[in-house]
């Protein structure tokens, strides 16, 4: 089953996702037979074909499956069964990722049908947290900071989070956490250094094997070497940019890989791929170069990624947050900025650490760092926005303006 489902997976989600018009997860289990109402597809045995062929060979059962059974057209399988050779997969749809386990379980084949979810009228702005309701997410460096007010944000508002992490200890004990607020998997950890493209790879086969594919993808895991381009080792300006701007590319590599073959048999649903970005993206930072053209960097990444991806209708943008003072980036007493900064004589005059918070919150018209919601805002905004791609978003308080 391993080789076949991170292939399939998107595929199957996908004719769901279409026929539907909502979005879904889907359970996938080992498929020895395949129960009596399920929609069957073998593939043959000279391996796997391409992802158009494939998509193309599952809409055609699709109808064929509708036409050998009294059912109405808005049903769809209870289980879709794809076969490779001597490798097949089962994979059980259901709105939630419980249900979708419930009905794997109880190896429950009966059509589903899926209302629609009911479209915002033109011209309105409705609750923007509820777009990503029922969405498949994954966010890098979401064990803490930034990457952990996203993960709990987007799971309040209903998406199915998994927190990505090199922290695999705090990513699993922030999914728990989420989990039992909830009273039901909202979250799911999972290990992953960004920097490795074999990591990377692993990880979404990991989303795709328990969910199905992904709706959106949020590439917040970053690293800061703050130091004079005079005095900085080049290992340490090697580590930023291998975090920051190379973890970039394979997050948006191997998210857009698993989201282009969703589209194969989705091709009216949109996905998003969004990096966090930073304000050092849109200007430069002294004595901090690493991390500047790390963030420069991506940004034209961004830029050519929604170019190229556009065919797929995935969006690539970036969101520039200002400072996030609270977070440990920032305040953690032994190697945050602050700290950082104080020690590298960043800014003249500070002899302690509040001297070099007062001095950057001074510089923020709306007079405070960045926090999680102003963030959360843009998130939403950039998923609801089904006409802007290749976009970098200021979220600065003011003190980075566009021009």
């Amino acid at each position: 089953m391993s080789d076949i489902v991170p292939f399939a997976a998107p595929i199957a989600r996908g004719l769901y996702l279409n026929a539907a018009g909502r979005a879904l997860v889907l359970a996938s289990t080992a498929a020895e037979r395949a129960p009596a109402g399920a929609l069957e597809l073998d593939l043959g045995e000279g391996g796997l074909p391409s992802e158009a062929s494939a998509a193309a060979s599952l809409s055609a059962a699709l109808l064929a499956w509708r036409a050998e059974r009294p059912v109405s057209p808005a049903a769809l399988p209870g289980c879709i069964v794809v076969r490779s050779g001597a490798s097949g997969a089962a994979f059980w749809p259901g709105a939630g990722l419980d249900e979708a386990r419930r009905r794997a379980e109880r190896r429950d084949d009966s059509p589903l049908t899926l209302s629609p979810r009911a479209a915002a009228a033109p011209g309105s702005a409705r609750d923007r947290a509820e777009v990503v309701e029922g969405r498949i997410a994954l966010v890098t460096g979401g064990a803490q900071g930034f990457g952990e007010e996203i993960a709990r944000g987007l799971a309040a508002s209903g998406a199915l989070v998994f927190v990505a992490d090199l922290n695999l200890i705090g990513a699993s004990r922030l999914c728990a956490a989420l989990n039992a607020e909830a009273g039901r998997t909202l979250a799911l950890p999972v290990a992953v250094d960004v920097s490795d493209e074999a990591s990377v790879a692993a990880m979404f086969d990991f989303v795709a094997k328990e969910a199905g594919g992904i709706d959106l993808a949020v590439s917040n895991a970053g690293v800061l070497k703050a130091s004079s381009v005079l005095e900085q080792d080049y290992r340490a300006f090697k580590f930023v940019t291998d975090v920051n701007y190379s973890g970039f590319f394979l997050i948006a590599k191997r998210a857009g890989l698993l989201m282009r073959a969703q589209s194969r048999s989705a091709p009216r649903w949109s996905t998003d791929i969004i990096q966090i970005n930073s304000k050092s993206g849109l200007q430069g930072s002294n004595k901090n170069a690493s991390y500047a053209g790390s963030k420069f960097g991506s940004i034209g990444l961004v830029q050519s990624f929604a170019l190229e991806l556009v065919e797929w209708r995935v969006k690539v943008n970036a969101i520039c947050p200002g400072n996030f003072f609270d977070g440990p980036l920032w305040s953690d007493p032994a190697n945050g900025l602050f700290v950082q900064y104080l020690r590298s004589g960043k800014v003249p005059g500070a002899r302690t650490v509040a001297d070099v918070k007062a001095a950057y919150e001074a510089k923020v018209p709306m007079g405070r760092g960045c926090e999680g919601p102003d963030v959360m805002r843009a998130i939403y905004y950039l998923v609801e926005q089904e006409y802007e791609t290749g976009q970098a978003l200021p979220v600065t308080g003011g003190q980075v303006m566009l021009s």
